[in-house]
């Protein structure tokens, strides 16, 4: 248990206080959830009853589908409590509880996107030696040091928490339990941990996307020599990819790496996040890529007809 002080819970001040404004995001956000949900459920399922299992990419995706599912729902089930009631709080416990959540889910999908570069990479850049790098048993292994730097990225983050003091003012200005709202409101001087959080969340983030912005662009140099259709296959998995990439990261460095305070531009910035892009996943990843179609396709259809088998033999 952290040092508290008096504080046993906060108050969220949410996204606005018009009532005709918390309905319309409560329903809106009520149909992101219920897709991101649905639309990650049909990819775990697909790729888990399908070929697709065993080749590396979706094997990475299966995971960074879980991840989605893990991360929002640390939020976004509480957000949409706040919204449907007047009395906005969430309690030190579960504060906490969501700290550790979004980081601990929330890096481990920021390294499990790394190996789906790096898998990518090792396809266009060095297929002659695709199944021998990329082998099963590698995968497994990329997948426990995900877990493994998720782990070291957010337990320092939430011992940092637990140790401040919260005695006196307990609102958040923030849907959720926000690293730099919860700085501005302990009791005592908390310049040296918002440089460490800038330096252990913003920095990381963006060495990583700098890395994968690098990795893109030695794939797309390299299919200079591939042929058309080579070039057209290789960019509809790679634009995907770099799509998904793009739309977490941009969000997360601008609410990481900057001085360590609160900006009016934070909440949106979050929402694209912890919520729309995590939502947009799924059908990024489905509409542009025929072997997802094609596994969903068929998964899905022996499940309906296997169904209406059993009923006509009964």
């Amino acid at each position: 248990m952290g040092i508290k002080g008096n504080v046993t819970e906060f108050i969220l001040f949410g996204l606005s206080d018009d009532s005709n404004t918390q309905i319309f995001c409560c329903i809106f956000f009520f149909f992101c959830y219920i897709s991101l949900i649905t639309g990650n459920l049909v990819i775990l399922i697909s790729i888990h009853f399908s070929h697709l299992f065993y080749q590396p990419m979706y094997y990475f995706l299966s995971h960074l589908s879980s991840m989605d599912i893990y991360y929002t729902s640390t939020v976004t089930p509480k957000l949409l409590q706040n919204l449907l009631t007047k009395r906005r709080t969430i309690s030190y416990d579960f504060c906490m509880f969501q700290i550790f959540g979004m980081h601990f889910f929330g890096s481990i999908e920021v390294f499990i996107l790394t190996a789906m570069a790096l898998d990518r990479y090792v396809a266009i850049c060095k297929p002659l030696h695709y199944m021998v790098i990329m082998s099963r048993k590698k995968c497994n292994l990329l997948v426990l040091a995900a877990w493994a730097g998720g782990a070291a990225h957010s337990f320092p983050q939430l011992f940092m928490m637990l140790k401040l003091p919260f005695c006196g003012p307990n609102e958040i200005d923030h849907y959720f339990c926000d690293i730099f709202s919860l700085l501005e409101i302990a009791c005592t001087d908390t310049y040296m941990s918002g440089v460490l959080v800038v330096i252990d969340s913003g920095i990381i983030v963006l060495i990583i996307f700098m890395i994968l912005f690098v990795s893109y662009a030695t794939i797309l140099w390299t299919l200079r020599t591939h042929s058309a259709e080579g070039r057209r296959k290789a960019l509809s998995t790679c634009g995907s990819h770099f799509t998904v990439v793009v739309l977490f990261f941009v969000p997360a460095i601008f609410s990481f790496l900057r001085p360590p305070t609160t900006y009016p531009e934070d909440k949106m910035f979050a929402l694209f996040y912890t919520i729309i892009a995590p939502m947009f996943n799924p059908l990024v990843y489905t509409l542009r890529n025929t072997e997802m179609k094609n596994a969903m396709r068929k998964v899905w259809c022996q499940k309906i007809l296997g169904k209406g088998n059993l009923k006509q033999l009964h």
